[in-house]
């Protein structure tokens, strides 16, 4: 069968289109729509109705790829950035109203499970206990686990987007003030985290997202187009001596470097300081860099049946399943948490 997954994040909506027929999700296609709604979010983190119009908009070019490609069931989730908008409902339903996509939402802790879970998958049983770190615009995901699913995940507010905003504003560069305040914020929200997974001592460390390959290519990891299967690395001393050139340039310059995007080129400083301060406190000196994350996470956890899908199919949607009577059973989602059309803000779908 031929799924997709339609992710909603703080740069980028992707579409990941892939053959479920084996025990692996093989990819066949990606198509990217680079909204960077972060950009356009208010004080108070809403969404304004120009992001959201922008969003339907691609949410609707995403399901008609989907159609062209014959996908039958298409699965799309959104994370930091429409989780933490107080206006998410009226989002969700004008993604579902006008687009005909039922768009979840999911949970930071859901997040780093997930994208664990594809970690693990990737790297195999030999890479023994596993810890995982995701910086992603919204949020930073932190897990630990010597077994398919984590064995403890944390999601913080340490989003490579988010730290930008809330401690650089338009400076750039921004004083070196304002990035020691940043390193400052990231060792005390990691610190205990760090101490719970050091007790550990994990045996395989490895990280996902665009942040992080990025910077691996910045540190002088192959280029993507060498394939999935070429090993990366971050070295953490490396990426140290990096910070300092990222933190003197303006992201115009930034975006010359190798590896960094110009739509990334804004945020890659915060991303940089995020990932050198945990690896220092995690104790780790390397980063192998994992091609598997999040959206990966949600076709395996399907294929292996653990989950029901997050949405319906690009048609519209598969409805909810009823009960004998008639009755609505528990939505089809993915375990954490989505909104509703109902005053509840957050509905727990897998309790």
């Amino acid at each position: 069968m031929r799924l997709g997954v339609l992710d909603v994040g703080s740069n980028t909506v992707r579409l990941e289109i892939a053959d479920a027929d084996g025990a692996a999700p093989l990819p066949l296609h990606t198509a990217k729509y680079p909204l960077r709604l972060a950009d356009d979010v208010a004080e108070d983190g809403r969404l304004p109705g120009d992001a959201v119009a922008r969003l339907v908009e691609a949410a609707a070019a995403a399901r008609d790829e989907a159609r062209r490609w014959g996908v039958r069931r298409l699965m799309a989730f959104a994370t930091a950035i429409v989780r933490h908008a107080p206006n998410r409902e009226q989002v969700l339903r004008a993604v579902r109203e006008e687009a005909g996509i039922d768009l979840k939402v999911m949970s930071g802790d859901r997040e780093a499970e997930l994208t664990f879970l594809a970690a693990r998958r990737w790297m195999g049983w030999r890479a023994g206990s596993l810890v995982l770190i995701d910086i992603g615009g919204g949020s930073a995901e932190v897990a630990f686990g010597r077994a398919g699913l984590p064995d403890f995940a944390v999601s913080l507010p340490l989003g490579a987007r988010h730290l930008t905003r809330e401690h650089f504003g338009a400076a750039d560069p921004p004083a070196r003030d304002a990035v020691k305040a940043l390193r400052r914020q990231v060792r005390h929200q990691l610190r205990d985290v760090a101490a719970r997974i050091r007790w550990e001592e994990p045996h395989t460390a490895v990280a996902t997202s665009r942040t992080f390959q990025q910077l691996a290519r910045l540190c002088g990891a192959a280029p993507g187009r060498k394939g999935p299967f070429v090993p990366r690395w971050l070295d953490r001393g490396r990426l140290g001596r990096q910070i300092g050139t990222l933190a003197e340039l303006p992201a115009a310059e930034r975006a010359r470097l190798p590896g960094v995007s110009p739509a990334r080129a804004g945020q890659i400083l915060a991303g940089a300081v995020t990932a050198h301060a945990a690896m220092g406190l995690l104790g780790l000196e390397q980063l192998l860099i994992c091609p598997w994350a999040l959206r990966e996470g949600v076709l395996l956890e399907h294929l292996e049946g653990s989950e029901p899908a997050l949405a319906g199919d690009p048609e519209g949607g598969v409805p909810h399943e009823r009960r004998a009577d008639g009755s609505p059973a528990r939505a089809t989602a993915v375990r954490g948490e989505h909104v509703g059309d109902d005053a509840r803000a957050y509905e727990r779908v897998h309790p």
